[in-house]
């Protein structure tokens, strides 16, 4: 059988290593061996059920102002 061709396809890494805030976090399949990320389930306020919401500056007040409403 023809699997595709031979050396042009990125070396597949089957336990490539997910870190985020420098502690690693999961294992996955990547053409990378390290995978660097910002934000993750574990940390984003949306799985974490810990969503706030910041209003810094009155935004709904200064759309009323903008739109005299």
């Amino acid at each position: 059988m023809n699997y595709g061709k031979k050396n042009i396809h990125p070396t597949w890494y089957p336990k490539s290593k997910v870190y985020c805030d420098g502690q690693e976090i999961m294992t996955v399949g990547s053409t990378k061996p390290k995978l660097y990320v910002d934000v993750w389930s574990g940390n984003h306020p949306f799985f974490t059920g810990s969503q706030r919401i910041i209003d810094t500056e009155g935004r709904v007040e200064r759309f009323r102002r903008k739109y005299q409403i």
